[in-house]
């Protein structure tokens, strides 16, 4: 008999504004939005920024004239959490059928949830009204401290340390805990307990990461946001399984993103940092993760030899000569013998002609991790990676 399982997808894991530069595609320029389907099958969507776009498209396709019910958790009323409202399509479908938890704002008063939704649709800021929605919507105002069944889920909530006042989310199911408090500063004590409190125990803790340390003290201080070492501090007095960094700073390319990874898994070694796409599957408190084959362009079948450097999934280093089959501008799809870790740096060092510009005969790129499954042979391991922006051929690996 199957042990039955939770799934956690992210749509947009990006803070403030979307962003569409080419240096964030590989993580995504969505603003925040996650869908967790609990063990019974009951839908959450958490946040509602412009990631929720997609997962709408993905409803349309995957569930076709079947009716959608879902319960929609909604942290606060920042422009970057409720961007996509407007534009989930289910929404105009008669057959479906939402439930919208957050609290009421002092600023807005009762309804204040449904008052944003028609605000952010009222002339003159958008063409059409919330007329045009045709599923069946309730509203429940909550607050922090509060405990909510669903199912087999259980969802409790926190408040959070950010201007004009936030929620976090604690969702339990027989699978596992998974806890989203993004938007927090840290600094009032109180609320820094409640967050552990929150935190305690969870399979995945996602913690907000937008800022750095120093940006944090200085010029991001009052802003309402968080850093990755905050989320270790969290994590490891939580217990927390895993810590997921989310709500990048649109500012921050795949390189910045990494480099933050790179930082906590030094010091928190099950950290990872949220992606769109990503899928974070729980079983009975075991996690599985997938993320997104961001591998694009014209592909091209040959036969390159190459040098393969890298940590394996136990953090031992290792160093493999392989035949790279599979190979894109923006990727490859390598056949090792090792199992890279999911978003680990790989050195790829591969064979070319002599010419003035690979005088050794050798291309240096450095790639990441974002996909991995068994290959054909049963000794090997098929692992997709994505190409970085740039090249360091004399960086060392971390």
């Amino acid at each position: 008999m199957s042990q039955k399982t939770a799934k956690l997808t992210f749509w947009g894991v990006r803070g403030s504004t979307p962003t569409v530069d080419r240096s964030t595609w590989r993580y995504g320029g969505n603003t925040p939005c996650l869908e967790f389907v609990a063990t019974d099958g009951k839908r959450f969507i958490l946040d509602c920024g412009t990631g929720l776009r997609h997962l709408g498209r993905r409803y349309m396709d995957s569930l076709g004239d079947s009716p959608l019910d879902a319960v929609v958790l909604v942290t606060h009323y920042h422009w970057d959490h409720i961007q996509g409202l407007p534009f989930f399509f289910p929404f105009v479908q008669e057959r479906n059928h939402f439930h919208f938890f957050s609290f009421q704002s002092k600023y807005l008063g009762e309804d204040s949830l449904k008052r944003v939704l028609q605000t952010q649709m009222a002339t003159p800021y958008f063409p059409v009204d919330v007329s045009i929605f045709h599923c069946k919507r309730e509203y429940t105002e909550i607050a922090g401290g509060d405990t909510i069944d669903f199912g087999e889920t259980r969802v409790s909530t926190k408040w959070l340390n950010h201007p004009q006042g936030c929620l976090g989310f604690r969702l339990e199911t027989p699978a596992g805990i998974v806890v989203y408090a993004t938007d927090n500063e840290p600094g009032v004590a109180d609320l820094d307990r409640d967050l552990r409190k929150l935190a305690e125990g969870a399979d995945i803790y996602i913690h907000d990461a937008q800022y750095t340390p120093e940006q944090l003290r200085t010029t991001q201080k009052g802003w309402g946001h968080s850093t990755w070492l905050e989320g270790i501090s969290v994590a490891r007095d939580a217990g927390a399984k895993n810590l997921v960094l989310f709500h990048h700073d649109p500012d921050s390319s795949d390189r910045g993103v990494d480099a933050i990874l790179r930082q906590t898994r030094q010091q928190y070694a099950n950290a990872w940092a949220a992606s769109e796409g990503m899928v974070m599957t729980l079983d009975s408190h075991k996690m599985d993760v997938v993320m997104r084959d961001s591998r694009a362009g014209q592909r091209r079948e040959g036969f390159f030899r190459a040098t393969i450097v890298g940590y394996s999934e136990e953090g031992r280093a290792f160093q493999e000569e392989t035949i790279i089959r599979d190979l894109t501008l923006h990727g490859a799809l390598l056949y090792l013998e090792n199992t890279p870790r999911l978003q680990s740096e790989l050195q790829v060092m591969m064979e070319a002609p002599v010419d003035e510009l690979h005088p050794d005969g050798r291309i240096p790129l450095r790639g990441y991790v974002v996909r991995r499954e068994p290959a054909e042979d049963e000794n090997r391991n098929a692992v997709g990676i994505v190409f970085a922006e740039e090249v360091e051929p004399d960086r060392g690996n971390a």
